[in-house]
């Protein structure tokens, strides 16, 4: 049997000798003495190797006159001096050598290797820096004409081109490659789609939309939609996206909200808990509108009516239907339009915000002697149709107006604070619900002028903001602290049926929460809001489960469509006249951006080229 098929020797060059570091080795008796193989030869030959199996040296064909191994002419030496020998000594050597500079080469080109990724990991975050700057700050990208030529190449490689005066790599990047600068505008808009995803990626568990449309700067119908949730201990309004509309009936409508919830991964279906609009019978449509298809797909999704809007319809019809309040609307406008272009304006009327109205009346009531001065000078001056219209304005201002002015003035004031309170993003619906009803005696109101207008008023709230949504807001008026009605188990049981959950284990958890809120309060812990109520129980989520769902959607449930309308001004920022060919996706991405410019400032750049890398294909710079 040959050497090379036992197991415990070397088996290859890549293999150091192998030399066992026994206590004892076997002895043999050799003469008149038993002789054995000793471990110190391995420092006079360290090419010597020892086979346990064979009790031998291995070399040749093996050796074990263990008597003869130390002799100058003999054993190990003989070996040593041998032509084969040398010649297997230098081919090994050679070998070990070769393979340590290949090594030490592999290192080299390893460490450059490293050193290029992290090079071109912090261009791409140049570039994406960059991008989000533009992004945030509403300025366009990309200019007409963006080849080397071009006198103006937009403000994303003239800011580039600024940061490489005083960066030498980036300068180097920028002007060496040819084919791997990644401005282009096809990157760019990968660029930007990546960092929208960042901003839009959050674990939301339930959530409400809300959407409206407007028409962008070339008429087209924008959708804009909003997402509303609880996250990380407060209540969150995130825009979502940008989608144009081609058709603007339910179905169409209900088509694009369904495509965008479903292109961003949200589960809709048992995770929409709400969802708002105006109240425009093709999205409010009780059988075919875009609320109740969407109600047919996902079962928890109630609607609820922009109540921003339902105050701007009561206002509208206590205004139409009190004939002084109508006659004060005329005298505003005509008076307005007399003194328009001069130094000082009085505040124009606005026709969609009727809760901004109260600036128009505080203004006039505030300067209402300096206005009676004015149009008396006008009709002095007898000049025409302009002196008739003064004179027909002071004709109309009389004790009965002035009173009608101050009644509406006090109204709207309320009426815009209460506006400003239903628009406010971080609001949840138990914070309006709580003042809606009101006391039947009206003693305090029965006066000749301001009976009238809050008896119309009282009417108007109660038919528009008195619906079937009413049920869910007094279940969950259940989970606010300062309610009377607090964890009272009937009425959670009936908001516990809509939204599908556990009866019985919602009953259990409710006895068990209810003892552990009061120990938690006797050692001075407060909870005075629904919000703070489920960042309490936030932790103890999975022991309260289902108590804890319903604190979510209840701070979820939408008041309002005012987000969506805010979107609408950013829309006008980012799709301009000289922007007005952006394309949907781009103008959808950077939308986000801008809007969400606070989340978009915190994002982890190096997180963004890892998603860059994954999604991008055929890339010409490494990344990863």
């Amino acid at each position: 049997m040959s050497l090379s098929s036992y197991t415990d020797i070397s088996k290859s060059r890549d293999y150091p000798p192998v030399q066992p570091l026994l206590t004892t080795y076997p002895k043999t008796l050799m003469g008149d003495r038993k002789r054995s193989f000793k471990a110190e030869w391995y420092k006079i030959h360290p090419w010597l190797e020892y086979s346990r199996i064979l009790d031998k040296s291995v070399f040749e064909s093996g050796f074990n006159n263990w008597k003869k191994a130390t002799y100058k002419e003999g054993g190990f030496r003989i070996h040593a001096r041998s032509e084969c020998h040398k010649q297997a000594m230098v081919a090994w050597k050679d070998y070990e050598t070769a393979v340590k500079n290949n090594r030490t080469l592999l290192n080299v080109l390893n460490k450059e290797h490293d050193k290029q990724i992290k090079d071109n990991r912090e261009y791409m975050k140049t570039i994406a820096e960059v991008l989000l700057l533009t992004a945030t700050q509403n300025i366009a990208q990309r200019g007409h004409d963006e080849s080397a030529e071009s006198d103006n190449r937009g403000n994303f490689i003239a800011i580039l081109e600024t940061i490489a005066k005083h960066d030498k790599t980036l300068k180097k990047r920028l002007h060496s490659i040819h084919n791997a600068k990644y401005t282009s505008k096809a990157i760019q808009n990968e660029v930007l789609s990546c960092l929208a995803d960042m901003v839009r990626t959050k674990i939301i568990e339930v959530f409400s939309i809300m959407a409206d449309e407007t028409q962008d700067i070339k008429k087209k119908k924008q959708i804009s939609l909003v997402l509303r949730y609880y996250y990380s201990g407060a209540i969150h309004e995130s825009f979502l996206h940008f989608e144009s509309a081609d058709q603007v009936n339910a179905a169409g409508l209900t088509e694009k909200i369904i495509h965008m919830l479903e292109s961003h991964g949200l589960e809709y279906r048992d995770n929409l808990v709400g969802q708002s609009y105006d109240g425009a019978s093709v999205m409010s449509g009780k059988h075919a509108g875009v609320q109740a298809r969407i109600k047919d797909v996902a079962k928890h999704a109630f609607y609820i009516h922009c109540s921003a809007h339902c105050l701007h319809l009561v206002l509208v019809d206590t205004v139409k239907e009190r004939s002084g309040s109508h006659v004060h609307k005329k005298w505003l406008a005509v008076q307005r339009e007399m003194f328009e272009g001069a130094p000082r304006e009085l505040q124009r009327l606005s026709d969609t915000r009727w809760a901004c109205r109260y600036i128009s009346l505080r203004n006039t009531l505030d300067r209402l002697p300096s206005i009676k001065r004015v149009l008396q000078e006008v009709v002095e001056e007898h000049n025409g149709d302009r002196s008739v219209e003064a004179q027909g304005l002071l004709a109309q201002l009389d004790l009965k107006f002035i009173v009608h002015l101050v009644t509406l003035c006090k109204i709207f004031g309320e009426a815009r604070l209460l506006s400003d309170i239903l628009q406010f993003s971080g609001h949840c619906v138990l914070s309006t619900t709580g003042g809606r009803r009101v006391d039947a005696s009206k003693g305090g109101f029965c006066s000749y002028f301001f009976y009238p207008v809050i008896d119309q008023m009282l009417s108007q709230l109660s038919r528009r903001f008195s619906n079937q949504n009413c049920n869910i807001m007094n279940g969950i008026q259940a989970l606010n602290p300062k309610s009377d009605a607090f964890l009272k188990e009937d009425v959670l049981f009936s908001l516990g049926r809509m939204y599908s959950s556990t009866i019985e284990d919602l009953g259990h958890e409710i006895h068990q929460f209810r003892r552990i809120l009061d120990r938690k309060i006797q050692c001075i812990y407060s909870v005075s809001s629904t919000v703070e109520l489920a960042s309490f129980m936030e932790p103890y989520s999975e022991v309260f489960f289902e108590l804890f769902k319903l604190c979510e959607i209840s701070v979820a449930i939408p008041i309002s469509t005012a987000s969506c309308e805010r979107s609408f001004s950013t829309l006008k920022l980012v799709k301009t006249h000289l922007r007005s060919t952006m394309a949907d996706e781009r103008v959808s991405n950077l939308g986000v951006l801008s809007i969400e410019s606070k989340r978009a400032n915190e994002l982890n750049l190096d997180e963004f080229v890892d998603l860059f890398a994954r999604n991008h294909k055929n890339r010409r710079i490494q990344l990863l």
